[in-house]
């Protein structure tokens, strides 16, 4: 199957909307000639609905192409490796234009991304960079290291290490923390994993900060598929294991918001959150709204908040570009190697999100409303 061209599509008017809300985009627009959008179909593969964030991720990206005229097939896997092979499998055979993939093991999916080159269909990684293939046409995602900068350093704003500002905090410790990390199949878990400790490491090496446990590594430290109650499984063992002897949780480096519910409960159970028994300060990521809740309510301290709109747009752009046979633009063509190749990259900004910020960057944007962030659930 050759590759096939999209109509007109008034690439102005997209150029200038993302100008407006994100800068200078991933490329796109513009007279392409050629069949309607109507006759063009973008396969898009999300990992789970287990995550309100990838559900809000497909719904986004669908609703932009499907605005546009496109026909979307949009599948979720259900955290099975293999219903997501099969879903890209069919994606394929059924003529696809383009794929978006968000993968669940970035190392899976060799084989589809070579039947998807043969058929000169170009596959954008979404958010997860797809590993050991040379088939990863583009890539777009966040900057993801900074990620993990951004929630150390709320971790230590939390405890007083430091101030919001950057500078040194009133607070000397030691304090006792835990670490936990997202699933070793996922790429970002490593980026976020390393920025995180290159900025908790020096505070560990003055012993302001303490790992009771001693897990520090991220072999140690992992949460495989990201899950909740694996999450809260671990910090239950930590708490038997490291904290038995009356020493308290002082603060808890989580990478992503359902890791930090599962951290929460377990931390409750124990009597945290009590009379003489702070809860710990725990970081988070994706500015879910049961934790957007939480953090309003004084239990979450942090979460890193990742636009997904501004993602899907982005998405959008890049499948655009390559449907009228150009390159789309990055804006980071060094950091992501997939062990074949670097995968040109477009990297979006991120935000930390404390109790004082969720009006202004959550409700004022538009992401959650008011009523939402009190109830602790989205609408409908």
């Amino acid at each position: 199957m050759g590759r096939k061209f999209l109509a007109a599509l008034g690439g102005a008017v997209l150029a200038l909307s993302l100008a407006a809300c994100s800068g200078e985009g991933a490329g796109g627009g513009g007279d392409t000639g050629g069949k309607d959008a109507t006759d063009l179909t973008i396969g898009v593969s999300m990992p789970t609905q287990t995550s309100e964030r990838w559900i809000a991720d497909g719904n986004s990206v669908k609703e932009k192409l499907a605005a546009k005229g496109y026909q979307v097939n949009l599948q979720y896997a259900g955290d099975d490796i293999p219903t997501q092979s099969q879903q890209i499998d069919q994606m394929i055979t059924q003529g696809a234009d383009v794929l978006i993939v968000a993968a669940i093991d970035g190392t899976a999916l060799s084989g589809q991304l070579q039947a998807a080159a043969e058929a000169k269909i170009p596959v954008i990684s979404y958010d997860r960079l797809i590993l050991d293939s040379p088939n990863v046409d583009f890539y777009v995602s966040f900057d993801n290291y900074k990620v993990g900068v951004a929630q150390a350093t709320a971790l230590l704003v939390g405890l007083g290490l430091k101030t919001k500002d950057d500078a040194k905090g009133p607070a000397t410790g030691p304090f006792h923390i835990e670490i936990f990390a997202g699933s070793l199949d996922d790429n970002n878990a490593q980026y976020f994993f390393n920025g995180a400790m290159d900025t908790l490491k020096p505070f560990i090496d003055d012993k302001s900060l303490v790992v009771k446990s001693g897990q520090t590594r991220i072999e140690q430290a992992a949460t495989l598929r990201w899950q909740q109650e694996t999450a809260q499984k671990r910090m239950e063992d930590l708490l038997t294991s490291s904290y038995n002897d009356g020493t308290q949780v002082d603060g808890v480096l989580s990478p992503y918001d359902g890791i930090s519910r599962g951290i929460i409960t377990a931390l409750q159970n124990a009597g945290y959150g009590t009379a003489g028994k702070k809860i710990p300060v725990v970081t988070g990521q994706d500015a879910e709204i049961a934790s957007v809740k939480l953090i309003n309510d004084g239990v979450q301290g942090s979460t890193v908040f990742k636009d997904t709109r501004l993602l899907a747009e982005q998405a959008v752009i890049a499948a655009e570009a390559f449907l009228q046979e150009k390159q789309p633009q990055a804006n980071d063509t060094t950091t992501y190697d997939n062990k074949v190749k670097v995968v040109p990259s477009y990297l979006l900004p991120v935000e930390t999100v404390y109790k004082e910020d969720i009006q202004a960057k959550l409700v004022d944007s538009g992401y959650w409303t008011a009523e939402e962030v009190a109830a602790g659930r989205a609408k409908g």
